[in-house]
């Protein structure tokens, strides 16, 4: 929780977890874009490797996780947390180097949304739901790519498996969050994760990864991709629903497709415009009529 605390008055003004999770979502999906840059040298899996060792670097130093007087409950939530975090991003990196960035993160939606679908209570919450999932199914129908063509079937099938990862990431940050203080649980998953890839990482990278403009490369993936986003999402988590996560996750085609746009010089066509305000729409309905009662888990 972010705040300012004034001289003789302890007022502490937080950032809405809405904010953070829409910082959250620019910072992957521009990441997602300079990675698929990287591919050509370090392949899919040398990219993920490099971006989790990164990030656990960078966090392990940062936030100094504590590591004793914790449960078995909590090292396997910890160490299921970082396999899903590997299979999100290995998976996922593997399908946008067969897919364009837009159709990708529209496929992987599917993951999110069925989150949202499953944890929603009110009707009006289906309403937003139905409205971001026509915007997915809209964008997901070619428009978000140049050149056109059928999309790739392996693509299409590591999308999916990333969307699942994605669903099992968002249930185990709720769990992560309430048994870890601060960001210690995703420090620790990030070290698993990084330990997981070694073989897939070194296999795909060879002697890539020791070059420095891929080395500069995967450490400014590892920020904007995973330390950044998996931070402010992790922090979110704590003050809303999974449901309401999800929602707001109908964001991610929109924002995939400007980046492919602006950083990968991938057509924006009429029916995507349409899609990314149907999304958009969703995404602001939910955050606007989403319930106050909710509960944070921690203050």
């Amino acid at each position: 929780m972010a705040g300012v605390t004034s001289p003789g008055n302890a007022t502490r003004i937080s950032v809405p977890p809405q904010v953070l999770v829409l910082g959250g979502v620019s910072s992957v999906q521009f990441g997602s874009a300079f990675a698929n840059k990287l591919f050509a040298q370090a392949g899919p899996a040398g990219v993920v490797f490099l971006r989790l060792l990164f990030g656990a670097i960078v966090l392990m130093v940062l936030v100094r996780p504590r590591v004793t007087g914790r449960s078995r409950a909590d090292w396997r939530a910890a160490v299921l947390f970082g396999a899903m975090l590997a299979g999100m991003n290995w998976s996922f990196y593997e399908a946008l180097d067969r897919l364009p960035l837009g159709p990708a993160v529209t496929i992987e939606f599917l993951g999110p949304l069925t989150v949202a679908v499953l944890g929603s209570r009110r009707l009006l919450d289906v309403v937003w739901v139905m409205l971001a999932g026509g915007g997915v199914a809209l964008l997901g129908l070619g428009g978000s790519h140049s050149g056109g063509g059928n999309l790739s079937t392996a693509g299409i099938l590591l999308a999916l498996l990333a969307g699942t990862f994605w669903a099992g990431y968002i249930v185990m940050s709720k769990r992560i969050g309430s048994v870890f203080a601060g960001l210690d649980g995703l420090a620790t998953a990030l070290v698993v994760g990084g330990v997981l890839l070694i073989p897939a990482g070194v296999s795909q990278g060879g002697h890539a990864l020791l070059e420095p403009r891929v080395l500069a490369g995967g450490l400014a993936v590892a920020l904007l991709s995973s330390v950044i986003p998996y931070s402010l999402e992790l922090t979110a988590l704590r003050r809303m629903s999974a449901a309401a996560f999800g929602l707001l996750m109908s964001l991610e085609p929109a924002v995939a497709a400007l980046a492919g746009v602006l950083v990968l010089g991938q057509a924006l066509r009429l029916n995507t415009t349409i899609a990314l305000i149907m999304v958009v729409l969703a995404s602001a309905g939910s955050t606007l009529t989403g319930r106050r009662s909710a509960v944070p888990l921690d203050a």
